[in-house]
C-alpha cells in the first residue's frame, strides 16, 4: 500500500507532466501560428507546393500527442505500483 507521502509525490509528477504539456501546448500554438503567418508573409501562396510549415507542424505534433498520452493517460508509478502489490501478494500467499 502507498505511504502518504509516496501518494503525494505520485500525484506531484503527474500534475509537473501536466503542467509541462500545457506549456508545450502553448509553445505549439504560437510557434505554428508564427510559421504559418511567415510563409503567408513570404509568398507561401503564390509559390504553390507543399506548405513548409506542415512539416514542423506534423512532427511537433506527433511529439505532443505523445506527451499528452503521458501526461493524462498513463501513470508513472501505475506500473511499478501494481508489480510491488502482485509482489506482496505473493509473499501473503507463501506466508514469508
Amino acid at each position: 500500500m502507498e505511504t502518504t507521502s509516496q501518494r503525494d509525490e505520485r500525484l506531484w509528477k503527474i500534475a509537473k507532466s501536466r503542467a509541462s504539456f500545457k506549456t508545450s501546448l502553448i509553445s505549439y500554438l504560437v510557434m505554428n501560428a508564427f510559421f504559418w503567418a511567415l510563409w503567408l508573409i513570404t509568398g507561401g501562396l503564390r509559390n504553390g507546393g507543399i506548405p513548409w510549415p506542415i512539416w514542423p507542424a506534423l512532427g511537433w505534433g506527433l511529439a505532443l500527442a505523445f506527451q499528452y498520452f503521458n501526461a493524462w493517460h498513463r501513470d508513472p508509478f501505475g506500473d511499478t505500483i501494481k508489480e510491488y502489490e502482485k509482489l506482496q501478494e505473493e509473499k501473503q500467499r507463501r506466508g514469508v
